[in-house]
């Protein structure tokens, strides 16, 4: 298994917590769960107009420094 430091904002670890101790799994179980659903789950189509409603927002924070 690979280890590797994530930094997430307050409020999403909080929601985190909040979703583990409600699913009775570690945040680290419950990190995993939610990943392997989201990577399970359709992909939104690059045709499709305005994307899927159902998808989640987009994260605050910084944006991405990383070149286009």
């Amino acid at each position: 298994m690979i280890r590797f430091a994530l930094r997430i904002p307050e409020d999403l670890h909080a929601r985190l917590t909040a979703q583990a101790a409600a699913d009775r799994r570690s945040i680290n179980s419950e990190i995993l769960h939610l990943l392997e659903v989201a990577l399970d789950s359709p992909a939104v189509s690059a045709e499709s107009p305005g994307g899927d409603s159902a998808s989640p927002a987009p994260l605050g924070g910084k944006p991405d420094s990383s070149p286009a």
